[in-house]
């Protein structure tokens, strides 16, 4: 099993790039999105999507799970992501994820609505930040265009100078750090599922 980059993604139509497309927003469409609904679209496909919850020194620290049963076995893992909250707007702090596995295109589509939508019910939080790692120049761009479709946008470099040592010891190391309304990604996240939907008749 390999182990969880930050915010190294390779799924979802096999590579960040896979979401080039553009995504129509309506906010009167947030009225039926939540967190049940997507949950509903997780089980239409045979799947499992859970959230876990700990709470400890005014943290929420948050795992969001998807997997496939398995008749007589454990669930297949297809993907989780691990983040962690602060009481305020901007609380939401974007941790690490991985998506692995066979027959995993949308799971991390339905990570991020699920996220999202946690954070608008759950929590005071109203936008969330995530550090795009540079651990290489082309893997970094096409990370930063698919944080960019999902609606976050830059904030600024942190890099290996001696000012930012408490942001690399948070985030894991250097990159760029991005922010993100939650209401316009988990709209986003429902676009893009009902289109891979559509194509592929679910």
């Amino acid at each position: 099993m390999p182990n969880p980059l930050p915010w190294g993604i390779r799924h979802d139509g096999g590579a960040p790039g896979g979401l080039a497309m553009s995504v129509s927003l309506d906010s009167r469409n947030l009225q039926s999105l939540n967190l049940e609904a997507v949950e509903r679209r997780a089980a239409q496909r045979g799947l499992l999507l859970r959230l876990r919850v700990n709470q400890g020194f005014g943290l929420q620290g948050l795992r969001v799970v998807v997997a496939r049963p398995q008749p007589g076995q454990a669930p297949l893992l297809l993907g989780e992501l691990k983040a962690w909250t602060l009481p305020s707007p901007d609380g939401l702090q974007l941790d690490t994820m991985r998506v692995q596995g066979e027959r995993s295109h949308g799971v991390g589509l339905l990570i991020w609505a699920a996220t999202f939508a946690w954070a608008l019910e759950c929590s005071p939080c109203r936008r969330g930040r995530l550090l795009a790692i540079r651990d290489g120049e082309e893997q970094h761009r096409r990370l930063v265009r698919y944080f960019q479709r999902l609606g976050f946008t830059p904030l600024r470099e942190v890099e290996a100078g001696p000012l930012d040592l408490a942001l690399r010891l948070v985030w894991g190391g250097s990159g760029l750090l991005m922010q993100g309304n939650c209401a316009e990604g988990l709209e986003r996240c429902w676009a893009l599922l009902n289109r891979r939907g559509a194509a592929q008749g679910d």
